[in-house]
C-alpha cells in the first residue's frame, strides 16, 4: 500500500491519522507541491485533479481522502468501529464526511490557505464562515456528545479534525468553543493518533 503525501495537506493527514490508527503498513510518498510534482503528468495519472492524497493498494487507487477513510475502514476493521453498519449512524457519518469538504474546507480550511500559501481566498470571509460553523454545529452538538456519531470515534471525527485543529495557528482562536477543544485534545489522545503539525514546523519556519 501506498499513500502520496505531503505533511502539510489537511486532507493528506485524514489518511495518514487512519493509517495509523489502525496499524497498516504502508510506503509514504512525499509529493512536492511547492516544485507543481502534483500537477506532472505522472501524477495525474494516478490523480486525475491533482490533488493529495492518493492511496494506492494494488489496483485500487482513491484520489480522495475521505474515499480513503471509508476503504481503510471497510477493509482493516472488522468490527465496524470506525464505519458503523447501522443504517442511522452510517448516514451521519456520511453528514460529517460532507460537512468536511464543504462548511470546514470554505471555512477553517480556507483561512488556512488563506494565511499561510497565498491562494486568493478571502481570510475575513473564511474566519467568519469558521466562526459560524463552530457556533452553530460543532460546539453545540460536542456539548452533548463525546464524538461526531455514536459512543465512540468513527472516520466522520477523523475528517473533521485536522483543519479544525490547525484553525488556530490561522489566526482563529477557539477560545469561545471549550466543547470544540476537549473534542480535539479525546482524539490527540487515541493510541496512533498523529497532531496535525503547524506549518512553521513543516515549512521549516519555526
Amino acid at each position: 500500500m501506498k499513500l502520496y503525501d505531503h505533511p502539510v495537506s489537511g486532507h493528506a493527514h485524514r489518511a495518514t491519522a487512519m493509517l495509523s490508527l489502525l496499524g497498516i503498513d504502508y510506503e509514504t510518498i512525499i509529493v512536492d507541491l511547492q516544485s507543481g510534482a502534483h500537477k506532472q503528468p505522472e501524477y495525474i495519472r494516478l490523480n486525475p485533479v491533482g490533488q493529495v492524497p492518493t492511496l494506492q493498494d494494488g489496483e485500487v487507487v482513491l484520489r480522495d481522502s475521505t474515499a480513503i477513510l471509508t476503504y481503510l475502514a471497510l477493509k482493516h476493521d472488522p468490527a465496524r468501529t470506525w464505519s458503523p453498519t447501522d443504517p442511522a449512524l452510517a448516514a451521519k457519518v456520511q453528514e460529517w464526511l460532507a460537512t468536511s469538504v464543504k462548511e470546514v474546507f470554505e471555512g477553517p480550511c480556507g483561512a488556512r490557505i488563506a494565511k499561510f500559501f497565498g491562494v486568493p481566498i478571502d481570510y475575513d470571509g473564511a474566519v467568519e464562515k469558521t466562526h459560524v460553523l463552530m457556533k452553530t454545529l460543532f460546539e453545540p452538538h460536542l456539548a452533548q456528545n463525546d464524538w461526531l456519531v455514536g459512543a465512540g470515534p468513527t472516520i466522520a471525527d477523523v475528517a473533521n479534525y485536522g483543519y479544525i485543529a490547525a484553525v488556530e495557528e490561522a489566526g482563529v482562536p477557539l477560545d469561545a468553543y471549550p466543547n470544540v477543544r476537549a473534542w480535539l485534545a479525546r482524539l490527540e489522545a487515541l493510541e496512533g493518533f498523529p497532531k496535525i503539525k503547524p506549518v512553521s514546523e513543516i515549512m521549516g519556519t519555526a
